[in-house]
Order: structure tokens, then sequence, then C-alpha cells
């Protein structure tokens, strides 16, 4: 096992990635059988290297994920003396392996990355040592400035910087003489990162322009990313937010051509990559909204709330390029230009220099010397680069510029112009930041309008999570929570909404505030849905109102009234009966709306049902569905046969021709536990990306009989020819009101359930065009 181990480094080493994996996975048969969970872990984790730099996420994540369990089994038996008698054993393997005179470097780091597993980042410098001894008696270099470098990260930890400089120095000198250019840079990136913490700056940026050099030239995507976001953290720090911002948009824009990449893994390796990187794009975010930048804020948050989606559905994908990467203003592409005339100058001395100078050619001999004098007074360091004075008047004309928000004019008249398609409409972001909510509105004749609240990220989710347990239950509650929402999300806008003449909210909530209805909200004298069409869109860039529906309305209604179902999904287990008022509901609609054809239990099938679904402007389920927080593939829509469809298999339907499906059950936008809000948009944008125009779901399960009331009312309202938007906010009002406005006559709601409640009328939202 051990040799099988050492073969595959060797691989691994020699970037013979096909027998690594062949002999990595021969050694873990062997730990497996006998038991050696250490070493099984150790050698999960060298598989996932090497699938990493194979590019198969899926396959390394699934290696990690496995080694994750093993070690934290190991620390998990940590009290007891198992694993000081592992160390023990290891550390005597170890000496065996030395007396053998075997390749014994893998055995001599096993146990100082079980003692970095446990945060005994002390104990671990001293095995890593031992470890580090070993590589050097074996000649195995570039594994031992591997060693170095995390023994750089070790002593990272323990804020022991000079130490960390030392060893992440000894790890550059190998990789330099190695000729290992990914270590190189990734030595360089962290040198940068150690001096930037001892105050070091300049030093620091040297080391991250030589990182940067490098990782460009090798198209190491991931690092440079990273490289990007640490020069903009110190460039931050020094108060220079205009270069800090471009940083960030580097590392944001990089980042989006990786995640390009992973558009077509599995679920689970889009949701990890996810939480990586999403922190890049929020700290953007917020500094181009101090920078009152709104319009560029805009962008980040719409890209931000597409990675979520892509991460929920998949397959999602934008329609045009403004949805692939942040665009550059005028000066930061001047800047942008000037780097990157930088970097192939100083790839081309390095070339020159490399050879003797007695090969030299008097042409090259010419250039050097044009070269030599470019880098002195262009880039002869990062640092220098920065401070240019093409680049600094750059930065000069880019404050000027970002103040007038001149940013791509199309683009913002193209959003603009599609706010006019809906007459009174704005388009109103809200985006939680760690000490505060920032609130963005687009109007159709104004620059965006930035408002600040002073809520923390924790304290509002608290209060999102309190507001959805008062929402959820039929009982009256104090108002105190709905107008505090109003507060957060309304009140700072109140003046613009009404110089705008607002009557039509165009809603893209953010994380958490998915959850909770924007109808709900009370401004202590009525509900925000008395005053305003509220109309909950994907992402600005992703919902066209340009197209009306269909004059005549035709509507497909199949419900699930009789019987029960059982079964299971993943390790869950439903068990649903019929809805009796969803027969009631179908009927009332083939009441109101002339040619409508009903479905009912057994006939209501996906066979009978799906492919004639584009044949009507309307498709109205009225059966149980569950989404659920990160499982689109365990989210499913039930209908009356007991056959069910996942939220992917939706993605294969085609209905260019259906203006609006309706899911009128429960819990058919959320499911679990609060996540980030993810699926709750997850449905309506997979029904967009079918062709259909809008979808309403709702929020949470809610009253069958109460369900019925509120889609009568809707539908009477479409008969009448209102907009959809309108015509599910006069369906909400009835029941407020406890009569049917909506009607020519207006009647009271025949009822004995308190269908003013926010229970009842709140949780249905309506996604996409709301014409």
């Amino acid at each position: 096992g051990i040799i099988l181990s050492n073969q595959g480094d060797l691989y691994r080493m020699l970037r013979q990635f096909p027998q690594a994996l062949a002999v990595y996975e021969q050694a873990l048969a062997i730990h497996r059988q006998r038991g050696d969970r250490l070493r099984e872990g150790a050698t999960l984790n060298n598989l996932g290297a090497v699938y990493r730099s194979l590019q198969d996420y899926q396959q390394a994540l699934q290696a990690h994920q496995q080694a994750l369990a093993v070690f934290e089994h190991l620390a998990a038996v940590d009290s007891s003396p198992n694993t000081q008698q592992l160390v023990e054993q290891y550390q005597q393997l170890l000496t065996t392996a030395r007396q053998m005179n075997e390749q014994a470097g893998a055995a001599a780091e096993d146990p100082a990355r079980l003692q970095e597993s446990l945060a005994r980042y002390g104990q671990a410098l001293d095995q890593y040592d031992q470890a580090l001894g070993v590589l050097q008696e074996l000649g195995e270099q570039v594994a031992a400035g591997t060693t170095l470098n995390q023994m750089g990260l070790v002593a990272h930890q323990l804020e022991d910087y000079p130490q960390a400089q030392a060893y992440y120095q000894q790890a550059l000198d190998i990789f330099r003489e190695m000729g290992d250019r990914r270590g190189e840079a990734a030595a360089l990136s962290n040198l940068g990162l150690v001096l930037t913490r001892q105050g070091n700056d300049a030093a620091a940026l040297e080391f991250y322009g030589q990182a940067l050099a490098i990782q460009r030239q090798i198209q190491d995507n991931s690092g440079e990313a990273i490289t990007w976001g640490n020069v903009g953290a110190l460039m931050l720090r020094q108060q220079r937010p205009a270069i800090a911002i471009l940083c960030y948009k580097q590392s944001v824009n990089l980042t989006e051509q990786i995640r390009q990449s992973v558009r077509p893994l599995p679920l689970e390796v889009q949701q990890s990559y996810t939480d990586t990187v999403a922190a890049t794009y929020r700290t953007l975010a917020d500094l181009l909204l101090q920078q009152d930048r709104v319009l560029e804020a805009q962008q980040v948050l719409e890209l931000l709330k597409v990675q979520e989606l892509e991460d929920y559905l998949q397959n999602v994908r934008g329609n045009g390029p403004n949805l692939t990467g942040l665009d550059y203003l005028l000066p930061e592409q001047d800047i942008l230009a000037l780097y990157d005339q930088a970097i192939a100058q100083g790839q081309e001395l390095s070339q020159l220099r490399a050879i003797p100078p007695g090969d030299r050619t008097p042409q090259q001999q010419q250039r050097l010397a044009e070269l030599v004098a470019n880098q002195q007074t262009l880039m002869a360091g990062f640092d220098n680069f920065l401070n240019h004075p093409e680049v600094l008047a750059a930065v000069d004309q880019l404050s000027r510029m970002a103040r007038r928000q001149n940013l791509d004019l199309e683009q913002l008249n193209a959003l603009r112009d599609n706010l006019r398609n809906l007459e009174g409409a704005v388009l109103i972001y809200p985006l939680i930041l760690d000490d505060r909510l920032e609130l963005i509105l687009v109007t159709p004749d104004a620059p965006p309008i930035r408002r600040t609240v002073p809520v923390g990220r924790s304290e509002l989710n608290g209060a999102i999570a309190q507001f959805r347990l008062l929402l959820t239950n039929p009982v009256p509650r104090s108002l105190e929570t709905a107008q505090q929402f109003y507060q957060y999300l309304i009140q700072p806008l109140e003046d613009d909404l009404q110089q705008a003449g607002a009557t039509t909210l165009l809603y893209a909530p953010d994380g958490q505030l998915r959850y909770i209805p924007l109808a709900a909200l009370h401004d202590g004298h009525q509900w925000l849905i008395q005053r305003f069409r509220i109309n909950h869109i994907t992402a600005a860039s992703l919902t066209d109102f340009d197209t009306p529906p269909a004059e005549t309305m035709k509507v497909l209604a199949g419900a699930f009234t009789e019987g029960s179902v059982s079964f299971q999904v993943g390790t869950r287990q439903f068990s649903f009966g019929g809805l009796p008022f969803a027969g009631v509901e179908v009927n009332s609609i083939a009441a109101a709306i002339p040619g409508t054809t009903t479905l009912f239990d057994e006939a209501f099938s996906p066979q009978t049902t799906i492919p004639y679904m584009d044949d009507y402007s309307i498709v109205h389920l009225a059966t149980h569905a569950e989404f659920v927080s990160g499982l689109p593939d365990e989210s499913f829509i039930l209908f009356g046969n007991g056959d069910r469809i996942t939220l992917r298999d939706i993605a294969t339907w085609s209905l260019p021709n259906v203006n609006l499906v309706v899911l009128s059950a429960c819990q058919t936008a959320i499911g679990g536990e609060l996540g980030n809000g993810e699926e709750v948009l997850g449905f309506g944008y997979q029904i967009q990306r079918t062709g259909a125009r809008a979808a309403i779901a709702s929020l949470w399960s809610v009253n069958d009989g109460g369900t019925q009331a509120l889609m009568t009312a809707f539908y009477a309202a479409l008969k009448r020819g209102l907009p959809k938007a309108e015509a599910l906010r006069q369906a909400q009002i009835s029941l407020i009101t406890g009569s049917d406005e909506s009607l020519e006559s207006p009647v009271a709601l025949q009822t004995s359930l308190q269908l003013n409640l926010p229970y009842y009328w709140a949780p249905f939202i309506l996604i996409g065009n709301g014409l």
C-alpha cells in the first residue's frame, strides 16, 4: 500500500495523472482492506487532488468529501488514546520506512495532517518538519516544496508571520528550481499575503505582481482570481477604492469563466463552488455601493442571482453578454491594457534573458535594452505599475466617470425601456450585507437610487425567520413585524416611489428575503399589496416585459382530489392525500373560462398533461408539490395518478405559447429548512426557460379552501382582462376585504375561514412577466 501510494505521488509529480489515479486506487483498496483509516483518508485526499488537476470536479469533490468523513471520524475519537496511538504508530512506521530506504513521504505527512485537522498547529509543524526531513532525504523536491508551503500556512494560522514567510520563501526557491510554475505562483501569492499581514505592502505587491504574471501565463484562472482578490483587499486597506474595484472585477470575471466550465457538473459541485466565491461578489457589490456606483453594483447582484440559480438548477443560462461577466469602464480598460502590455513585455524579456548573451542576435540585444527601459518606467514592480502616471491619470478619470454612472448606455436604456413597458413600474434590488441592508431602486427616467438601512445580516435573518413563523400560522398576529419589514424595505424609498409615480414593484429579493412575501408588509394603515402590484423577477436582464399575453384565454387545469399516495425521495418519506377543494377550484375555473380542459385524479397524469400544455395559454396544476432547498432532483410536482416529475424534468418542457403556469398547491416554492432562497425563484426561472412568460407559486403550505377562494377570484379578474399581476393583487385584496371586487357586482366571499389573515393570501407570488 505504501509503495503504491508513493508511485501515485511520483506519477502526480510527473503530471502523469491517469497513471496516478490507477495506482492510488490500488493503494486505497489495500488501506481499506486493512482498516487503515488514516492512510485511507490521505489517499482519498490525493485522489481528489489528481481529479482536480484533471478538472474532473465531480470526482474530486466526492474523493475529498470521503476523505473529510474519514478525518472527522478520527477527530471524533480524539478524546480517547486512539489518536495518540495512531500518531505513534505512524512515527514508528516512518522510522521503519527510513530504515528500509523506502520513499515514505506520504507516511511522513499523515500525522502532520491529522494534527492540523485537529487544529493542533504546533504539533502539526513538528510533524511536518519530520516529514520534510524524509522528503529531502529521499530527494522528493517538489513534495518538499509543497510541505514547506503547507508549513507556511500552519505558521500563518499561528500568526507567526516571519516564520510563515521563511517557509514560503523556501518553498518558492524549490518550485523555481524544479520548474513548478503553479507551485511558484502559489508561493508568491502566499508571500504577498503574509507580507501584507506584516504591513509591508510594497513588497507584497511585488510578489502579487509576479504571481499574477505566472498565473496569466499558465492560465491558472482560479489562482489568478484569488490573487486579484488579495490585491483588491490590499488596495481597499490603502483607501484606493477605484483600484480595489478593478481588482475585484478581475477576480469576479475570472470566476465567471470558471463558472461557465463547471455549469455542466452536478449540483453538489456547483453549490460548493458558489459557497467559495459568493463572498467576493458581495464584497465588490458592497464596495461599489459605498462609491455610489449603483448600476455596476446591480450588475454584480444579477450575476450573483444567476450564480445562485445555476447552483440550484444546474442548467440555467443567461440570455445576453451582460450575464457572462462585469463591464469595465473605459479608464479601467485603459489600466488593464497597460497591465497586459507590461505582462507581455515581462514575458518577452524573460525569454530574451534565457538566451546566452553570446547567442543573441543584434536585434534581440536591442530589443532587450528597449524592454529593460520600458520595464523600469512601466512595471519594475506591481506597486510601481499601480503608481505609474498613466495609471493614476486613468484612476482620476475613472473617479469622475464613475460618479456620473457612465456605464454602457445601451444596457441602461434597455433596462429603462423595459420598465416603461409596465406603466408605473420600478425595480427594487435589496442586498444583504454583514453590517447593513442596501436598497437599489431603478426607475424609467432617472439614474439608480441607493438607500442604506442599518440592519446587519444576523439581525435581519433572525427577523426573517420570526416573520415567516408568524405568517405561516392561521392565527391573528400583531402587525409589528410586518411594519418592521416595511421600515426595512419600503420606507427608505417612500419619497422616491412617490416621485416616480410607482404603481408596480418589480422585486428581485436577495438571499433569505426570498422567503417572505413583499405583499405582507404593512405601512401602519394597509398592506403593501393594497398599494402596489408586486411582480417577482429572477434578475433584471432575465425578464422581458415586451410580450403581452394572448387576448383569448385557454386553460388546461388538472387536480388531485381523491385518494392518497406515499413514496420516498432520497432519504425523505412523503405521504399526500387528495385535495377536495382542488376539484372545486378547477370546476370554478372551468365555469369562469369557457373551453377549459379539466383533468382529475387518474386522468391527470404526466402522459395526459405535459404533451398538450403548449396548446393552452394557462396551465393550472392544483396538486401537491415540494421544492426542496438545494435539491432540485428531490423537488417534485405530484400528478393525480401518483406519478411525479422533478424540477429538472421541467427543463425538457417547451411552452412558448403558454402565458402562465399556476401551481396552486402547498409547499410549491420552498421546502425543508431555510437556505438562501434560491429555490423560491428556481421554479419561476425554470418555467420561464420553457418559454412560458410567468409562474405563480406559494411560499408555504396553504389551506385548501383558502387557496380555492383566492384562485376563483384570480380567474374572475383575469376574465375581466386584467393583467396577471393586477389580477393576483385583486384576488389577494378580495381575501383581505372579504369581497370579490374583481366582479362587476362585488359579492361577499362565503367561508368560515379568516381569509383576511396573510397566511391565506400572502404566500402566492408571481414570477416573471406580469402583463
